[in-house]
């Protein structure tokens, strides 16, 4: 038994997990896929259901699986904490109010229509209704921690899809508070109740959370504060744990989840001006706690349930994709985007997310839902996760293909402006691109952008912008972009590779065309001059450049020898030499 070994429990437990996260995090990372699939592919791999059930018959295997379940649901419910813990401590009422519109309107219908649609389909295969009011919610939420990290990596966060994106996903993250009192609630009826038992429940549910509220609102900020006076980093993670856990706690002993306790600890702190010291002092702890709850959740799944039903479960996936895709493109669009942005947007989001996962496991520890459709639904879910990074792809390359006559036109030159001579092409529409354009029309210098996005280039467009949707790297695009009349070409683009690659293109068929081009670090600089850029900027330079300006005149130096300095710095970098 691990609980023996050295007398520290589940030891053995942790030791595995560490193991399996080091070897996970890498590979995926190098693979540019989310950890969160390989977390849970390491579950299903080394749990009851998987290599650990071969235990009896090759012992030595129980070194390196976990063979018993109930040795790590403490473990793991401690991770499910800190994920309810972090996704309150991301919320900020700011943001909220701010996207107010897309948030708690898109936002409410999306999980409503989705939740109405997935609990109707729940209650037609024979689940009871309090079940099916249970999966329908939980079903209707979608994965942050696989969408998001998705559009980061391709630098899509912040654009039209992305902010749509964001914008449901953030109510979905709220709603997952009613959803915890919810099954708080069900579970707690040992019999049929009235909807008078039902509604009192609910009401002190909500009297107990709007008290947490209060207390934490009014003792909160000054336990953070006298612990961030004594300047110890180790009495404010302390206090910081306490709130999380104590909260936690709190929420168990009147009933609720202690995952309900740990949202609302994360919302208040989200409210305090510590929310960025704490959003630092946990980033090192919240990807291994997000691994153990996965790998938990990953050994609570039987793959077994697949290889004997494999149909439906196939097509309960793919009608889970189908149904939210639809409802949630819908809205998007009746939102005003375009067709190409709704149904990549909905695709995004067709999976069920991992607080799918968290209630459907409350909803069988309550008793809500029997263990065989819970097996089910946790097999369902985890293939959605599974799918999730094949379906972005799949959804992106439809995205293009339906951009609409308006971008096809512009990929091919038919339907572009005409490009005036002496303008600027900027190769890339994102925060540089778009600062660029800013600043070119301020000085009334004519600009063509050109970007592969095209929900990008169509709401540049709605805006009167001179955005075309094309691949730069292509040559024919850049002509048609006016590159044989144009006085520069500007290579903006996130894509290190792509940008290499327009670089090359413009280089190669315009060889006197000036070319300044943006830069990760020195080296990638150093490699697009070599491939014939005019100019390279590395993103880090001016600020630090200016950095150091700013210190060496605040020593003393005079303003003609700073400005030496610096330029002396600035040729160094791009490995010029001055006479």
């Amino acid at each position: 038994m691990s609980e023996a070994a050295h007398g520290i429990p589940y030891l053995r437990e942790v030791l595995v997990f560490l193991a399996a996260a080091g070897i996970v995090v890498p590979i995926f990372h190098r693979l540019r896929i989310s950890p969160v699939l390989g977390f849970l592919l390491v579950g299903v791999a080394i749990g009851p259901h998987g290599a650990g059930g071969l235990v009896g018959e090759v012992p030595w295997l129980g070194n390196i699986v976990i063979a018993d379940l109930e040795g790590v649901r403490s473990i793991a419910e401690l991770g499910i904490v800190f994920l309810l813990f972090t996704i309150g401590l991301e919320l900020s009422p700011r943001r909220l109010f701010a996207m107010r519109t897309a948030v708690f309107g898109m936002g409410t219908l999306a999980v409503v229509l989705c939740a109405a649609a997935l609990g109707l389909g729940a209650w037609g295969a024979g689940q009871p209704p309090a079940a099916a009011a249970v999966l329908g919610l939980a079903l209707a939420l979608s994965s942050t921690a696989i969408v998001m990290p998705l559009l980061a990596e391709r630098r899509a966060a912040t654009g039209v899809l992305g902010r749509s994106v964001f914008a449901i996903l953030l109510f979905q993250d709220l709603a997952v508070v009613p959803i915890l009192v919810l099954i708080s609630v069900l579970g707690g009826e040992g019999s049929p109740a009235s909807g008078m038992a039902v509604l009192r429940a609910l009401a002190e549910a909500v009297l107990m959370v709007a008290a947490i509220g209060l207390i934490g609102r009014f003792a909160l900020r000054p336990a953070l504060r006298q612990a961030a006076r004594a300047r110890s980093p180790e009495l404010f993670m302390a206090v910081v744990l306490l709130v999380a856990l104590g909260t936690a706690m709190a929420t168990a002993a009147i009933g609720l989840s202690m995952a309900l306790g740990a949202f609302l600890a994360g919302l208040l702190i989200a409210e305090s001006e510590f929310r960025h010291e704490v959003e630092v002092d946990i980033e090192p702890f919240k990807g291994l706690f997000l691994g153990l709850f996965f790998i938990g959740v990953g050994m609570g799944i039987d793959g077994r349930a697949l290889l004997l039903h494999p149909v439906p479960i196939l097509l309960a996936v793919v009608a889970l994709f189908a149904v939210k895709a639809v409802l949630i493109a819908i809205l998007v669009r009746a939102f005003g985007q375009t067709w190409a942005v709704a149904i990549e947007a909905g695709l995004l989001l067709g999976q069920a997310g991992e607080f799918a996962l968290v209630a459907v496991g409350l909803a069988a520890d309550a008793r809500i839902l029997d263990g065989a459709a819970a097996q089910g639904i946790l097999l369902v879910v985890g293939l959605s996760l599974l799918a999730t990074p094949v379906v972005a792809i799949g959804a992106r390359r439809l995205a293009r293909r339906l951009a609409g006559r308006l971008a096809k036109s512009q990929e091919a030159g038919d339907d572009v402006d005409p490009p005036v001579e002496g303008h600027v092409i900027i190769a890339g529409f994102g925060r540089v691109g778009r600062t660029l354009a800013s600043a070119l029309e301020a000085e009334r210098i004519p600009y063509v952008a050109i970007d592969l996005d095209p929900a990008i280039s169509e709401a540049a467009r709605r805006e009167g912008q001179p955005v075309q949707f094309g691949d730069a790297g292509r040559g024919e695009v850049l002509r048609h972009a006016g590159a044989d009349t144009c006085q520069a070409l500007v290579v903006t683009l996130d894509d290190g590779r792509a940008a290499e690659r327009a670089v090359q293109v413009a280089r190669r068929r315009w060889p006197d065309l000036p070319i300044y081009a943006r830069a990760r670090d020195a080296a990638h600089a150093r490699h697009l001059a070599e491939l014939g850029a005019t100019e390279v900027i590395p993103e880090a330079l001016e600020p630090s450049l200016q950095l150091a300006g700013r210190v060496m005149a605040g020593t003393g130096m005079r303003e003609d020898a700073v400005a030496e300095r610096v330029a002396v710095l600035r040729d160094a970098w791009s490995g010029r030499s001055r006479p």
